[in-house]
């Protein structure tokens, strides 16, 4: 039974780092974007390595829920013999709750930058095209292609 509870432990142990890799990214990307200085190669690659990240948290959140189904009446039944191993598995608990909630946080205030960051792209690609289209119109005014001549005039000799 003791070895049971050390899996669970470990897998915590381990899902907190794999939260921790995911906060580490989401920073990154956070600066990256209120500097401005957006690779967006490297915004593709922490989405894929993020996405890895998260997925290894649902096997470690699968094989734990798994694990504790059967354990779960032993625990029931003997809750004072491990009171001590339940009592660190529940603040590991905590622990990795409070850093869920805090990278959804991340994801939100991140996802917002992104929106605004793309916003700014569009605007700016749109004053690029007036602009585009202005100096071709002025061109084409310039070089007497854009002339019609009068079709009211006679143009018999």
């Amino acid at each position: 039974m003791n070895t049971e509870l050390a899996l669970l432990s470990d897998s915590l142990d381990k899902k907190l780092e794999v939260l921790k890799e995911i906060q580490s990214y989401n920073i990154k990307q956070e600066q990256a974007f209120l500097d401005e200085t957006v690779s967006l190669d490297d915004f593709d690659e922490a989405i894929e390595k993020k996405e890895e990240l998260i997925q290894k948290v649902i096997k470690l959140d699968d094989g734990f829920e798994t694990m504790y189904k059967s354990l779960k009446a032993e625990l029931e039944g003997n809750r004072e013999k491990y009171a001590d191993d339940i009592k660190v598995l529940q603040d590991k608990i905590r622990v990795v709750t409070d850093m869920s909630v805090a990278i959804q946080a991340q994801e939100k205030r991140n996802k917002a930058l992104v929106e605004q960051y793309f916003s700014k792209s569009r605007k700016a690609l749109g004053i690029k095209r007036r602009s585009s289209q202005a100096a071709f119109n002025y061109y084409k005014s310039m070089s007497g292609a854009g002339d019609i001549p009068p079709s009211t005039l006679d143009n018999k000799q």
